[in-house]
Formats: structure tokens, sequence, C-alpha cells
């Protein structure tokens, strides 16, 4: 009998579905070997897509068409070499699924290259497996090849775990604790890297370069960790379900609401930070840098709550602020006139204190909605007002569509690889079908928001919310109660169109009335990171490094998780979900940098 050390794992019993990925692996890799362009061609559709990790190309890399596939995938083999392809015996094994309105053989492979050993994802057209079993493969129609572990770096999870024995078996020497204090104070060294921001993205890839040794420091200008989301307003939640937002290596509780609270969230994140061991400098602002080209380092500034400056020297720089950075603060006309209160919706707290009062929300995003119905629930007499168009969804069930892998049953590391497959084109494709499904669970709310004047769009190609985000960072609301309060009359919905100017008391409209008003809140969003670094890493840089967020040529996230055409400065911002996954490609390239195993 196998000891749980020296379990064997058994070989998948042989279906049509394994015996085709089985086939289509062997001739890729004869293929690859071979450096035969054509013969890789022969293995794809004319309509393929392989999407690179890291696996061959050190970067986050898309690839459309057959031609193209072929000849850089002949073209980086020299250089990969890629090799051991097979079907990876510890995940969901090789079935036949519908992704994208197409049916396919869906396959978990597993390989090796020369630096480590990679995971990815095979789809093959499922007409029918067993047709090519005498000859050539089914062809392939999408491929993800994702650089998973760098050989002798690997993280210290699972048998690889640390044993504790330098706190736990040296009697003379520190505890764990005296080690820890030590270890955050940076009193006798510099970071290797400085992660800037504390919310999701810093404590995901904090967590992930911990974990291959990569000593990191991050800094935050709130008070406790998880203040990001702590200090939001009184009655935020998470927008999408539990399933689709743990942290990297620690799970949600599963006793947890499907929709988790911000102060439960924010609590977590704190404990996240403990539990992980993470280095973290909170009441500390990242006040400004300069990169010497010399020595290959950040000379960089911050403040600490004390007041106290420190100049770090950190070889990488990680902005991990999130999408939205710096509240955009619009100029309004007659707005110096008005004589309520202003706030941007980001310092908006609580509604108790407008109760009985008059109040209008400039904006129609999730923010926007939210706060009138927090204003609503206080008592307080709120109006929205819309400036442009705006997608509705309800959370459940239209919402929840986006995120129907992640109740298919799987673990969540075979998901999330699942869920990293497509490339632009598909991405699109899986959006648009997923909101013709949520025109017809929304048709009600949705005539019934226009009947009252909302101005409401399904985004610039029918792709929804979701790509409103990528590509913009908001435009949309997920509705969890407010659109039904505009449409009982609760909630008031002005257009901006139809206002002239503010006055003292209020809005002046085109025809003369007025709407008075005692508080305006700005729910007017953020400027990117471009502009954060511009203001604190100067012109230059953010010029070089150009647009932050949103797509770039290549239809890959502009800037993020990736190097940039700045040396040593990196981005890390999305939703849980995406900072738990590209967290982890992004900490391989900084170790792959350390160790110089990538120039």
């Amino acid at each position: 009998m196998n000891s749980p050390d020296t379990a064997v794992l058994e070989r998948p019993t042989a279906t049509p579905e394994t015996t085709a990925v089985r086939q289509w692996l062997d001739a890729f890799e004869a293929a690859l070997n071979g450096g035969n362009a054509a013969a890789i061609a022969k293995l794809f559709t004319p309509d393929s897509h392989w999407r690179d990790l890291l696996a061959f190309t050190w970067d986050l890399t898309p690839h459309l068409g057959v031609d193209k596939i072929a000849a850089s995938l002949a073209k980086a083999q020299p250089a990969t070499r890629a090799r051991a392809f097979n079907i990876s015996l510890e995940r969901t094994p090789p079935r036949r699924v519908r992704r994208h309105a197409v049916d396919v053989i869906e396959a978990i492979i597993e390989f090796e290259t020369a630096v480590g050993t990679g995971s990815g994802i095979l789809r093959l057209l499922a007409s029918n497996p067993t047709e090519h079993a005498a000859g050539q493969p089914a062809r392939a129609w999408v491929l993800l090849t994702t650089l998973e572990v760098l050989r002798g770096y690997e993280e210290k999870t699972g048998k690889l775990q640390p044993k504790g024995e330098p706190y736990s078996r040296d009697f003379r020497g520190g505890n764990w604790l005296d080690q820890r204090n030590k270890a955050q104070a940076y009193a006798d060294r510099e970071p290797a890297v400085l992660v800037v921001g504390g919310g999701q993205a810093g404590l995901s890839i904090a967590a992930r370069l911990g974990q291959l040794d990569v000593d990191t420091l991050v800094v935050d200008k709130h008070e406790r960790v998880g203040d990001n989301w702590r200090k939001r307003y009184h009655s935020l939640a998470l927008h999408n379900q539990i399933q689709a937002n743990h942290l990297p290596y620690m799970l949600f509780p599963p006793t947890w609401p499907k929709y988790i609270p911000k102060d439960m969230l924010a609590n977590w994140f704190e404990a996240y930070a403990w539990s992980m061991q993470i280095n973290f400098w909170t009441g500390t602002e990242f006040t400004g840098g300069t990169y010497d080209e010399a020595k290959k380092c950040w000379h960089v500034t911050v403040r600490r709550a004390d007041g106290s400056e420190r100049t770090l020297h950190p070889r990488h720089v990680i902005f991990a602020n999130g999408v939205s950075g710096i509240p955009k603060m619009p100029s309004l006309p007659g707005l110096e006139d008005f004589k309520g209160d202003v706030m941007h919706s980001h310092s908006f707290s609580t509604g108790a204190r407008w109760a009985g009062k008059k109040a209008l929300v400039l904006g129609t995003g999730n923010s926007a909605h939210d706060v009138a119905q927090d204003l609503h629930s206080h008592g307080a007499h709120a109006t929205l007002i819309q400036r442009g168009s705006t997608t509705v969804v309800s959370v459940d069930p239209s919402a929840r569509l986006n995120y129907a892998l992640y109740d298919e049953g799987r673990s969540l590391d075979d998901t999330d690889l699942i869920a990293t497959a497509s490339t632009y084109p598909l991405t699109v494709k899986a959006y648009q079908l997923a909101v013709e499904r949520m025109v017809e669970f929304d048709k009600d709310l949705i005539a019934a928001l226009k009947a009252k004047g909302f101005k409401y769009d399904l985004g610039e190609d029918l792709t929804g919310h979701q790509m409103k985000y990528r590509r913009r960072g908001g435009g949309y609301y997920l509705d969890v109660g407010c659109s039904g309060l505009i449409i009982k009359g609760e909630v008031g919905l002005l257009q901006w169109d139809n206002i002239e100017c503010f006055v003292a008391n209020g809005v002046k409209l085109k025809d003369g009335s007025l709407i008075e008003a005692e508080l305006l809140v700005l729910a007017t969003g953020y400027h990117t990171q471009r502009e954060l670094v511009r203001r604190l890493l100067g012109e230059e840089v953010a010029a070089r490094v150009g647009d932050i967020w949103g797509f770039d040529a290549t239809g890959e996230m502009a800037n993020m998780w990736k190097r940039t055409a700045q040396p040593g400065l990196w981005f890390m911002a999305g939703s849980l979900a995406q900072c738990r996954i590209y967290s982890k490609y992004l900490a391989l390239q900084i170790k792959a940098l350390e160790t110089g195993l990538l120039k």
C-alpha cells in the first residue's frame, strides 16, 4: 500500500476523449521537436487561438490563426525546448464541453520546458474524436500554455512547506515573532520589490513573491490592512459571488455569505497579511521616485505616519493601487455657487447624517447607484443625475452568468486555468453570448428603466458590463435594488442634458425650474494609473509606459501583469479573481529576472 508521499497516479481510463487528446499531444510534440511549422499547422484549425503566458514567450502573448501560431511555435521551440506533453493526471480529465457556442474536447495538459514545468488548456473540435484514429489527429481550436513552476525555485507549499526549525529548534535565537519584527523593519537591508498599495492586488503579488523567496515590502497609506475596503461606504458588499473571489493559497471559509460585506473582506485582508507573513508598512505613503539606469534600481521616498521619510532602493516597483486611483473632480457649470456639501463618492461613508434632506448624485455607475440607495435607506431624498448611457444588469441571475465556470464543480486552480485560455476575440464572443441571455433575464427590468427615461446600453459591441470594466473600468451598474427604487420613483432620475447650471440651493434646469439639494456626491470615476505614474514618477516615465488598463493592440490588458517599457516598473490591478490568477505570472517574471533566467 502506498503512503501519501509515494502515491502512484493511475492513467485515466482510455475514453475516446483521452485517446484523441493523447494522439494530438504526441503529434504536436513530434512536430515541435522537428521544428516543422507545416506539420504544426496541420494540427490546428484555420481560425485557431493560442495564448501563451510565459512558457514559450516570457510574455502574455496571444496568437490568432493557424499560420501565425505554427510559425511562432516553431520559432520559439529551440529556446523553450518544450517536451513531455501529457494529460495532467491530477486534474479534471478530458471531457466534451461547449465553449463559446462550439462543441470541443477540453483537456488540462502539462509539459516541461528548459526552465520549468507548464500547464495548459487544449480544446479539440469535438465533431467525432474517433474519426481520426487511423490518421491525422483531431485539430486544435484553442491552446493555452502557461509557465507553472520555475525549476529549482518551487513555491514552499504542500510537501515543500517550511518546517519552522530556525525558530522552533534554536532556543538561543529569536522566535518567530522576533524574526517577523526584524523582517518587517528593513533596518539592515533593502527590499527587492516595493509594492505600492495593499488591497487585493498588493496582497496577492506579495504573497506570491514571498513563496518564491523574493524580499517584498508592501506600503499603504491607510492605518490598517484592509482599510481600502473598510473605509468605503457603509452598505458596500461585493457584487459577485464568493467562489470567484478567493486570494492565493487561502480560500474563504465555506460558512461565509455568497456576497461578502466590505468589513468581512477588510478583516480577511488583515488576517491574510498576517497569515502569509507579508512585510507590510501601514500609514506609509509613496511620495515619488526615480530609476537609476546604472545601478538598475529605484530611488524612492516613502513618508511614514509619524512624518518621517525613508529612501528605499528596490529593483522593482509594483503599482498595486487598483484600476481606480485618483478621483476625478469634473468642472461643472456654476458649481462654485452651490452652497451645499460636495464630495466625491470615494469619500462617501454613510447617508445617516442626511436623513430628511435632498441629495444629488452625479453618475449612474455602481458607486452612484449604491450611494443613492444608501441615502434613500437613511431617509434622504436622493436623485441620480445621468450623463451617459449605462449598462444595468441584475446581480442574480444575470451577472452570475459571467462566473458560470466557477459553478461547474472543478477545483479553483482548474477553473482559473480554463478561464485564462481565451484570446480577445473569444472573450468578446463569450460576453456577447452571455449578454443575449442577460437581456432575456432582465427584459422587464430594462423596459421599466427605459420607461422612466433611463439611458440604457449593452456596450459598444453588445458585450455588456464585463468588457466595459476591462476597457474603461466603469459605465455599468450591477443591480442590488436601486433600479427598483428608480422604477418606483423613490430615487429620482435627472438627465444631465436638462441641466443648465448649479445654483446656491441646487440645480437650475434649462426649462427654468429648480431642483433643490443640500448635498452633491460626485460619482464621476477615477483617473487611470497613468495619471498616478505621471504625478509620482514624472512625465517621461508616464509617456514611456503609455496606457495602463484597457486593451493593447494585441488584445491583452495594456501594461498589466507584465514587463513595461520602463525597466523595474510593474502594474498589478483587477478583480480578486484577476489578482489571484495573474499575480502568479507577474511573480514568476520577477523571480526569473532576479535569478538571471530572464534578461
